[in-house]
């Protein structure tokens, strides 16, 4: 009895001719207008490449529109953000930063602080490895991001989640691994006193 040839399995399909979404759309838009800013396309090719840019259906016609231009930095390209806390203490935030896809705190004596208040983050989920030690971590997250805790090893001094469950659309997920240490790891979106700042 001869065995049949198994049939082939389908290829995926090439990302080009994926359907682009509204957020990549934007993102070729962004590119356009700061490659306008720059001098590398006058303003009349400007309006033009932007008409096609928000009509466009596909990965690949949206590629098309920036071919001749150079790729901007990629926050996954960054390398990852490491803060030690040593003796005195270490922190990143609130001010404006960009957030790489991979950030390292430890705690040492000092304690360190993550502020993502007003960091510029072009990633969906961002790796937060926290190691409370015995000055603590914490991280703190603007209102509508979410964090992901379940990678955590509380350790002796805890791990405290204090945000709301709630993800707003188009945010980041902040995935935290690591462990809480001596003196524990919090998570937790600003409070009085820093929302007060920010407003200010």
């Amino acid at each position: 009895m001869t065995s049949q040839p198994s049939e082939p399995s389908p290829r995926p399909a090439p990302t080009g001719g994926l359907r682009a979404s509204h957020d990549d759309r934007e993102a070729v838009v962004e590119q356009l207008r700061d490659a306008a800013a720059e001098g590398r396309i006058d303003l009349d090719e400007l309006d033009s490449r932007l008409e096609q840019a928000l009509s466009s259906k596909t990965h690949d016609e949206l590629a098309a529109l920036t071919a001749d231009l150079p790729r901007p930095e990629s926050a996954v390209d960054l390398p990852p953000l490491e803060l030690n806390g040593g003796m005195h203490g270490a922190s990143r935030g609130p001010g404006h930063w960009e957030v790489p896809g991979h950030v390292i705190a430890r705690g040492g004596m000092g304690g360190v602080k993550i502020d993502f208040s007003r960091a510029e983050c072009r990633l969906r989920e961002v790796v937060v490895e926290a190691y409370g030690e015995a000055g603590g971590v914490t991280v703190v997250i603007p209102d509508g991001w979410a964090a992901e805790t379940g990678g955590m090893d509380p350790g002796f001094g805890g791990l405290k989640d204090k945000t709301a469950p709630d993800r707003l659309p188009g945010t980041p997920l902040i995935r935290l691994t690591g462990s809480g240490g001596m003196a524990g790891v919090v998570v937790r979106h600003p409070n009085r006193w820093e929302r007060r700042k920010l407003q200010g």
